[in-house]
């Protein structure tokens, strides 16, 4: 009998001790319980986050459009037009990847509407009427963020501007040397 409780308890000792080194060799660790996505991303199995369009980050803990917001200092010249320096402001649009340029080219009073991708802005091609004649803008500007002191930044712009009479003044665009520098 006690041969018996012996090959017993051996036999169930090595079972248990499989079953506890196969369960416990083959889980595998869920990244996303220690993971939170801000803004509904989502976690992917190996811990990262997916952002929604509009967000960023590692945790998509930013809203992107919040490194353009603010009041600029524009320093510019066109293909056609002179050197200038003025003021323009980047507030929110609508939608969360939206916004509004103000005062454009120091020229349009009216809202320059644009989308923000993480670094990138783009004005998709508008119609603005200043002096009763239309005008036709399209462009493209990255960000610089300066990473001491995230409300200071850089805007490098490349964008046209299309005349009534079909001129183009051209903004670092299509060998145009003369970005758009936006500075705050």
């Amino acid at each position: 009998m006690r041969k018996y409780k012996n090959v017993l308890f051996s036999v169930g000792f090595t079972l248990l001790t499989g079953a506890f080194v196969f369960g416990t060799s083959s889980c595998k660790e869920d990244l996303c319980k220690a993971t939170v996505c801000a803004y509904e991303g989502t976690c992917e199995e190996d811990g990262s986050c997916t952002c929604l369009i509009g967000y960023e980050g590692e945790r998509c803990e930013t809203i992107s459009r919040d490194k353009f917001k603010g009041a600029w200092t524009v320093t510019e010249k066109g293909t056609i037009t002179n050197a200038a320096t003025y003021a323009t402001s980047i507030e929110n649009g609508e939608e969360i990847d939206d916004v509004v340029i103000r005062n454009f080219n120091n020229k349009f009073n009216k809202d320059i509407y644009a989308k923000i991708e993480k670094d990138t802005i783009y004005i998709p091609s508008q119609s603005v009427t200043y002096a009763n004649e239309e005008y036709t803008i399209q462009g493209k500007g990255y960000a610089e963020p300066e990473t001491f002191y995230g409300l200071h930044g850089k805007i490098i712009f490349s964008y046209s501007v299309t005349y009534p009479d079909n001129s183009v003044d051209k903004y670092g665009l299509e060998g145009s040397e003369n970005h758009s520098i936006w500075i705050k």
